[in-house]
């Protein structure tokens, strides 16, 4: 099985899914026609379906959905991820779902479960891995699975990736000098912590704001890659409002603030889906004033 790692050196965005008024089903057309626009603005890796796409509240077939929608509206160099997660029996039914849709990676998202151990968790990617042929990577957000269950696991050539979501920067430092050749790491945390990882050798980081402003944060990577980190760093500042945001009251705002903002810039993308929080009217107020340089900044780049 051969992937090509380079492919995945940029940003990786994570698109919201959009759901119709009263939450019930995803609006499949908007999200197509938001994809193909991302892919223009010069997106290349997908991850519908996974955190900022509510994951957690969609069923096995509307992850599926998703990937089925965003691959046939971007174009064959655009690389699609599927996320997989929770229980053995629906990770699986997810990843078979989302191979027949055209994903060409699967993406474990952090487990859930209580009483977790590099055991148990190694037991579960073997079953995944046994089940779906497709590469692996893990998302990373505490100590479980730890660095060095995730690098054993690279050394089989399964698990391709890692989307590394712990802010220790000499952690990630030491497990990308210890696994560098066999597995890719990226920021997982986004744009407030990428330049960073990128220091400490992540060659790429997921990103939400990228649903509101996609040029600006590829500028941001592109500027990081070359080293100008001034520059990327006055990207980030621009961005960073979003960012800051979405981290209010324990990361509460994640989904919400976005989705306010899309609806903001002119794409409604539907309420979010209980649990996440709805914001109120003067939030969106808030919204959309810390919104307004951020749009003129991108349509900027766009030419606008």
């Amino acid at each position: 099985m051969t992937f090509d790692l380079s492919r995945l050196d940029t940003v990786q965005l994570v698109p919201l899914t959009p759901f119709s008024a009263d939450g019930s089903h995803i609006l499949t057309d908007e999200f197509a026609a938001f994809a193909k626009w991302q892919y223009d603005s010069g997106m290349r890796v997908f991850i519908p379906g996974a955190g900022t796409g509510e994951f957690h509240s969609l069923s096995a077939q509307e992850v599926a959905t998703c990937v089925s929608t965003v691959r046939s509206a971007v174009g064959p160099d655009a690389v699609v991820i599927a996320p997989i997660g929770m229980g053995v029996g629906h990770s699986i039914e997810i990843g078979k779902k989302a191979i027949d849709a055209g994903a060409d990676a699967l993406l474990v998202m952090s487990p859930v479960h209580p009483y977790l151990s590099d055991s148990g968790l190694l037991d579960y990617f073997e079953a995944l891995m046994t089940a779906l042929p497709l590469p692996f990577l893990a998302y990373k957000k505490g100590a479980a699975p730890s660095d060095q269950l995730l690098l054993e696991l690279a050394q089989t050539g399964r698990l391709v990736g890692v989307k590394y979501a712990v802010n220790e920067v000499d952690s990630v430092t030491r497990f990308i000098q210890t696994g560098r050749g066999t597995v890719g790491v990226y920021c997982g945390t986004a744009e407030r912590f990428a330049p960073f990882f990128h220091l400490a050798g992540a060659t790429g980081y997921t990103s939400g704001a990228g649903n509101i402003c996609p040029r600006l944060t590829l500028a941001m990577h592109a500027a990081l890659k070359n080293g100008n980190y001034p520059q990327a760093m006055d990207y980030l500042k621009t961005i960073r409002p979003i960012e800051d945001y979405r981290a209010r009251s324990g990361d509460s705002y994640n989904i919400g603030m976005l989705k306010a903002a899309m609806k903001l810039a002119g794409r409604n993308f539907g309420p979010v889906r209980p649990p996440q929080r709805q914001l109120t009217t003067t939030e969106i107020h808030e919204v959309e004033t810390l919104l307004q340089p951020i749009l003129a900044a991108e349509s900027a780049l766009a030419g606008g």
